[in-house]
């Protein structure tokens, strides 16, 4: 009867891009949380690391991008009962299908757009990290989301910062977000200095193991955090800031128009924000690294340059 307990509160995902940077930590939550079973992954080219994926988390459908990586999958996997797809539609039949409930768009780029809508359309709520599905595509989702009754749970640890800062609160009421930003990889060198720059040096972020695309962002501050708030939060352009904090402590603050504000305090781990997402409403245990105040000491905040 335990056993039955446990499968009626079972929530199935699936992952598209759960090779990435966002998708292996999507599935270390899962690792350790019962409550969450994994029924579809996606990812680009790493067929390995899929093969490995599958059989630890034996999920029903595995995409991969190139029909020839899925080829490659399907004979390294073919003592397992699942079904591998490839390309487009591969992706958009992972997104649709009936026996998953939320997607965590975790995938790079433009393709995750369609899959994205394809899953609201059927019925799915959305765990996104993909960045361009907001920026790009932004109005057309939120009303699809609006018209299915369906909700959008925000992976970024700053938009989870937002969005649990105004738990309880009327968005009337607020004066405005107050994005932060670590400055990323550049954020102490000269225009002189980020000319000669490598890939290389673009990719060390101080604060966080992110993604390369995300990471070459950061640097570039081309993060395109506020237009994703614009639109996960139906605030306007006016009432959103920025400012720079180094530490990565304050993932984001939101100031109401009596003048307080609510922060929001973490370690950078993106495991803490994926976890609050895929288990919304509820703040379960999570074996991090703990926010200890007296060692973080001082946190700073410096204005943009532009």
């Amino acid at each position: 009867s335990e056993a039955k307990g446990m499968t009626k509160t079972m929530k199935k995902i699936a992952i598209l891009g759960s090779t990435g940077s966002i998708g292996t930590q999507t599935l270390e939550v899962v690792r350790n949380n019962p409550e969450l079973q994994v029924v579809a992954l996606a990812a680009g080219k790493s067929v390995e690391q899929m093969e490995q994926q599958i059989r630890e988390f034996h999920p029903l459908i595995a995409g991969m991008w190139s029909e020839e990586a899925a080829a490659d999958l399907r004979s390294r996997v073919a003592d397992l009962p699942v079904k591998v797809v490839s390309g487009m539609d591969g992706l958009l039949e992972i997104a649709t299908m009936p026996q998953s409930q939320v997607l965590v768009t975790a995938i790079v780029g433009m393709i995750g757009i369609r899959p994205t809508i394809a899953a609201i359309e059927a019925g799915k709520d959305i765990a996104l990290a993909n960045k361009e599905t907001l920026v790009m595509a932004g109005d057309q989702v939120k009303a699809l989301l609006r018209e299915k009754k369906l909700e959008l749970y925000p992976i970024d640890s700053e938009h989870s910062a937002i969005w649990q800062c105004l738990q309880g609160e009327d968005k009337r009421e607020v004066k405005s977000l107050i994005i932060t930003a670590s400055g990323g990889s550049f954020r102490d060198k000269t225009r002189d200095e980020i000319k000669n720059a490598t890939k290389e040096d673009a990719l060390k972020h101080p604060n966080w193991s992110m993604g390369a695309k995300i990471t070459i962002d950061s640097a570039s501050m081309m993060n395109k955090e506020v237009i994703e708030a614009h639109h996960l939060f139906d605030m306007p352009y006016e009432k959103i800031r920025t400012v720079m904090h180094r530490e990565s402590i304050i993932h984001s603050l939101v100031e109401y128009n009596d003048l307080g504000i609510k922060a929001h305090l973490a370690s950078p781990d993106m495991r803490g924000p994926i976890l609050y997402a895929l288990m919304y409403p509820q703040h379960l245990d999570y074996q991090g690294d703990a926010l200890d105040l007296v060692k973080v000491s001082c946190l700073h905040f410096e204005e943009l340059s532009e």
